[in-house]
């Protein structure tokens, strides 16, 4: 696999569940930042920055972004496999999200320093960890 650039996002994020049955919350996508709503049949998940992200029970917060620069083409295999081998393989979790251009990682803030090591251990560049 070529060696890919990673960029650190500035912030913090959230992950937050909802009723499957929820309303998007009003205004979530009239700030900067990645946002993502997914409906399943079960529930209704959210990743935004921390500082939008709605009030709910289920909530997990202190993520950073980090982003695969692309656009990346839908022929291409192995990226998220080459990514999550390296950060598991350091101990780091993380959540996964993809878009139509690329590949989004979100790992605790506490693990962001561990996270920046594997994967520049596994030979890619990485930018935006001032």
């Amino acid at each position: 696999m070529n060696r890919l650039t990673i960029d650190v996002r500035p912030g913090e994020y959230t992950v937050a569940r909802l009723p499957q049955d929820a309303p998007v919350p009003p205004g979530l996508f009239d700030h900067p930042g990645l946002v993502s709503v997914t409906r399943t049949p079960d529930e209704l998940s959210i990743v935004c920055p921390s500082e939008h992200a709605p009030a709910t029970d289920q909530v997990q917060d202190g993520w950073r972004l980090l982003t695969v620069r692309g656009p990346l083409e839908f022929t291409l295999t192995g990226i998220m496999a080459a990514l999550s081998g390296g950060l598991a393989a350091a101990g780091v979790s993380l959540f996964a999200l993809s878009t139509y251009d690329t590949d989004h990682l979100l790992v605790k803030a506490t693990d962001l320093d561990r996270a920046v090591r594997a994967l520049l251990a596994g030979g890619n560049e990485v930018r935006g960890t001032d």
